[in-house]
């Protein structure tokens, strides 16, 4: 295993675990927050950090008309938009259910990917990842899925439709984006869903809901610097390096790594069905990550046979 390599794995299972726990803080910082003004403070503080270390660093902030253009877009389509169908969601949705919708992601990242960037093969493998990943999801949770129609459809669609936004954000930046530097990548949408949240939450949201607790506080700050900071650049790191299906992925584990924090941290219960849809997933993975590769072996090992 190269050094690359190892890095690569080592990002993607370090993304794979922050953003598994946001799902939690972010229902935390609603016990203090209201919607919008928790998300808007997030990420204000976020683009504030990426700031210090892009001055720290010297790294400079591209405003060529593209790159523009991009920042604009993430801005509202990859954080004011999405994130705030997200926070409003979940005061209905429970983050675990939560976290299966969000697995629309990688299902419109293909789409996406097969109407705008041609070389970004699907094929038979990453097909049967992502609906064996699917398929553990929804079986972890099924014994979540108790409710009325009339709570939880809007929260379901919302946090659906932001998949699909988060999806549509990914492939374009894969598409045209691979001149941004990660960090100078984020700076400027962050700090237009900062602004743009905290400014609806002040003037919009019924701030009587606000009670400042150490709780909510550590949240939003944890989901300021390691949920905000960390992942979306590793992210966006990550995203010149391989395809962004399989990078898709991740919202696949993160439902996973929800559970098994629950089950260390608060005693939840770790049942037969969590074990299968959990090995669902993993198989997912597998074949998303390896079929291609053990299918060019095969057709090697033929074509040396026949030779």
């Amino acid at each position: 295993m190269t050094k690359e390599t190892f890095k690569i794995i080592f990002t993607y299972s370090l993304l794979c675990f922050i953003w598994g726990s946001t799902w939690l803080a972010i229902r935390i910082s609603l016990e203090s927050f209201t919607p919008f003004l928790s998300g808007g403070l997030r990420f204000l503080v976020a683009s504030i950090a990426i700031f210090i270390i892009m001055r720290l660093r010297g790294i400079t902030l591209q405003t060529d008309r593209l790159s523009v253009k991009l920042y604009l877009q993430m801005g509202f389509l990859s954080f004011v938009i999405p994130f705030g169908l997200v926070y409003w969601a979940e005061q209905f949705v429970p983050s675990g259910l939560a976290s299966v919708l969000f697995g629309v992601y990688p299902f419109f990242v293909a789409i996406f990917s097969f109407f705008m960037i041609p070389n970004e093969k699907i094929g038979i493998g990453k097909t049967i990842g992502m609906i064996s990943g699917f398929v553990g999801i929804v079986t972890i949770f099924s014994d979540s899925f108790s409710f009325t129609v009339s709570d939880y459809l809007l929260g379901m669609i919302a946090i659906m439709l932001s998949g699909v936004m988060q999806a549509y954000i990914a492939v374009t930046l894969k598409k045209y984006g691979k001149h941004l530097n990660p960090l100078s990548m984020n700076f400027i949408p962050m700090l237009i869903g900062g602004i743009s949240g905290t400014l609806i939450g002040l003037f919009a949201e019924d701030l009587s809901r606000v009670s400042l607790h150490q709780e909510g506080i550590f949240a939003v700050v944890y989901l300021a610097l390691f949920g905000s900071v960390v992942t979306f650049t590793t992210f966006y790191w990550l995203m010149k390096k391989i395809n962004v299906v399989i990078l898709s992925l991740i919202a696949f584990i993160t439902p996973i790594v929800a559970l098994i924090l629950g089950w260390i941290f608060y005693n939840e219960i770790l049942t037969t069905q969590h074990l299968i849809g959990s090995a669902l997933v993993l198989i997912g993975l597998l074949s998303a990550n390896t079929y291609d590769i053990v299918s060019q072996r095969i057709k090697e090992i033929k074509i040396q046979k026949m030779l």
